[in-house]
């Protein structure tokens, strides 16, 4: 029993590998996200499944215990619904994945070592939503993050919803269904480059056709599913990678030409010059299938 209800809140057990602390300075590192709102320690978002929406708040307990706590009388009535919202949550903070493994062979890797130690808890962070992550990875192309940042903001309050609760409004990522009818022109208020905003209305298109599905990239393995969307126009190997690595959860997923993933294997090697990818694969060899977690380590020692 890996969850259970008390009164009206939902009690998730947590693994032992889990630190909120740990979670909270990756979630906290841009003061411009719109996806969700964090004050002592309490995260506030609002989470949909099909069209209910539910505004949760999120606070953990001695590390032991995730109480999510619903808001603004958002309970959904149902148990599967409810179910829905505990499988969301346990994928955003990868809670299924046992990471015994992957602490032993970092404990043992000169480069590893002391991004393992200073941040033991953490876990990839994910985006459950394969049209957000996918969005996401778009928007973050050749650009700085605080820029992505506000990209992300400007969609997501031109074309989601959101609930309003304490004069503050939450939003819901705009859905694939919704943005599958825009042209580009309906988003050229977003300081986007148009071929972005094609990007992004093509992968709504193929969501809405159910060409592209989270389901059917799950049935493959991760070469295929690599290959699968690099296919789509707007999609190459970083964000085919990204989105492996943080929507899809595939162990191997590794973009490896990523900016911060250079320069954190830079600074922690005392290197005067980029490395390079061939450097990078060969350092990399002793994390098999644990590629996306290095990655995000290696990524947390930047902020």
């Amino acid at each position: 029993m890996t969850w259970y209800e008390v009164n009206d809140d939902i009690i998730i057990t947590l693994p032992e590998e889990f630190d909120m602390n740990a979670n909270l300075g990756y979630l906290t590192r841009e003061k411009n996200e719109c996806m969700y709102g964090i004050e002592n320690g309490i995260i506030t978002r609002v989470i949909a499944i099909g069209e209910i929406r539910s505004l949760v708040q999120v606070r953990v307990i001695d590390n032991k215990q995730m109480v999510i706590q619903f808001l603004n009388d958002s309970r959904p009535n149902e148990e599967w619904q409810r179910e829905e919202i505990v499988k969301y949550i346990r994928e955003w903070f990868d809670l299924d994945n046992d990471l015994t493994p992957f602490y032993e062979l970092a404990k043992a890797d000169p480069l590893l070592k002391m991004p393992v130690e200073k941040f033991y808890g953490l876990r990839v962070v994910g985006i459950p939503d394969l049209f957000e992550a996918l969005c996401w990875g778009v928007l973050g192309q050749q650009i700085n993050l605080a820029f992505a940042y506000t990209l992300k903001k400007q969609f997501v309050e031109g074309f989601g919803d959101s609930i309003e609760w304490n004069g503050k409004k939450y939003w819901v990522f705009p859905s694939y269904k919704r943005i599958a009818q825009l042209t580009p022109t309906d988003l050229a208020d977003i300081k986007m480059t148009v071929k972005k905003s094609e990007y992004i209305i093509g992968i709504a298109r193929l969501m809405e056709s159910g060409e592209l599905s989270k389901g059917k990239l799950m049935e493959m393995n991760f070469k295929d599913a690599e290959k699968d969307l690099i296919k789509i126009r707007g999609i190459g190997p970083w964000t085919a990678n990204y989105v492996l690595m943080r929507c899809l959860r595939f162990g191997a997923a590794f973009p490896i030409d990523d900016v911060g993933l250079i320069n954190s294997i830079k600074i922690l090697r005392y290197m005067d010059r980029k490395p390079t990818k061939d450097e990078i694969l060969e350092l990399s060899i002793p994390w098999k299938n644990w590629e996306s977690y290095a990655t995000f380590y290696l990524w947390r020692v930047l902020y």
